[in-house]
This record gives structure tokens, C-alpha cells and sequence, in this order.
């Protein structure tokens, strides 16, 4: 009984590792991400468009004259008033 049993997994383990697929040889190279092609330009959010505006629109937030500035770093853009 014992030699059945040892034969049969013996077998199966066998099977198993024959029956194994392996990755193709030449697998072609994922293309780089388009992203990274050109860092998108610094935008504003306008909630009443409810879009997203470049640089330099103008625009009025509860009676205030606004435009779209961007950061002192560069990497952003905020809504500013008019300096006094």
C-alpha cells in the first residue's frame, strides 16, 4: 500500500514539473511612458468652470479680481489678487 501511494506521488510530482511552461525567450521591450515625454505646464483650478486654466487667465472670486500665477518654485500655479 505504501509503495502505491509513494509511486503515485512520484508520478504527480513528475507530471508537474514537466508539464511547466517557461517565458518566451524574446519578450519585446514595454514602451516608455508617454508621460515623461514633456512636464505639463503649471495650471489654476476654476470650481465655477470646473476645469483647469493656464497661466496668466483672469478671473473674479466673490468680487475680487484674480489671475493665475505661478508658484515661487515653478512647479504650480495659485490664484493671486492685485498687490497694492
Amino acid at each position: 500500500m505504501r509503495s502505491t501511494l509513494l509511486a503515485i506521488a512520484a508520478t504527480l510530482t513528475f507530471t508537474a514539473c514537466a508539464s511547466q511552461t517557461t517565458a518566451p525567450a524574446a519578450a519585446t521591450p514595454a514602451p516608455a511612458p508617454a508621460a515623461a515625454a514633456a512636464p505639463k505646464a503649471p495650471q489654476c483650478y476654476n470650481g465655477d468652470a470646473g476645469a483647469f486654466v493656464d497661466v496668466g487667465t483672469k478671473a473674479s472670486i466673490s468680487g475680487v479680481a484674480v489671475t493665475c500665477e505661478k508658484t515661487a518654485d515653478g512647479k504650480g500655479a495659485q490664484w493671486m489678487g492685485k498687490k497694492h
